[in-house]
């Protein structure tokens, strides 16, 4: 079994099946944009915008309704660095549905991780700023943000901890109503374990 290719910027896909078959690719940050629900949620569009300041990924279904989404995403971005990077056009349908789309063709959720591998791994040799280097591994220093961590700092599982963890997203520059998970990913791209004890800390 090959090694995720790890990436230090976002990748924006669909939906959560796109997102699952993803993250056995690649480890990054995934952001869901659920479908074209993207257009009217504004905390949504923010959250892209505030994790992509230093570039982001678009990988959408090769279809019509993924060219849609990409080209609208694209106009909402404006001023971030974003790299496009499409899957094959095979032909089929995903198991879980019916029937294949009006285009035939699978959707990123559908597409081999052979595939999709060999995608992200032409993006990374292509533009090795958007690797980590030095690996976690070679920085034992850092402390990376984890759900116990926000246990620790009252972020997650305490009284309170809602507000807290809200105070700090808005602190992050992050949208207050995210879920625990979301919240986690996001502040370990954005900040490491001290800082964030350090920012929740300053606010008491």
């Amino acid at each position: 079994m090959r090694e995720r290719i790890r990436l230090t910027v976002p990748v924006v896909v669909e939906g959560k099946y796109d997102k699952a078959r993803l993250a056995q690719v690649v480890d990054a940050l995934i952001i869901q944009t659920n479908g074209f629900s993207v257009f009217n949620d504004g905390e949504k569009r923010a959250l892209i915008r505030r994790l992509g300041q230093n570039g982001l990924i678009l990988l959408s279904d090769s279809d019509g309704g993924g060219r849609v989404i990409r080209s609208h995403l694209r106009g909402m971005l404006t001023g971030l660095k974003i790299w496009d990077l499409y899957t094959p056009a095979i032909p089929g349908k995903e198991p879980r549905k019916s029937a294949p789309s009006k285009a035939g063709i699978l959707g990123v959720e559908g597409v081999p991780n052979d595939v999709l591998y060999d995608v992200f791994a032409r993006f990374a040799a292509a533009h090795p700023e958007c690797v980590p280097e030095p690996s976690a591994d070679e920085r034992p220093d850092r402390v990376p943000v984890t759900k116990a961590l926000l246990y620790e700092l009252g972020l997650n599982g305490t009284d309170g901890a809602s507000e807290k963890r809200a105070a700090a997203a808005v602190k992050l520059g992050l949208p207050r109503d995210m879920t625990v998970n979301a919240f986690c990913a996001a502040a370990d791209l954005l900040t490491d374990g001290e800082e964030l004890a350090a920012l929740v800390k300053g606010s008491e």
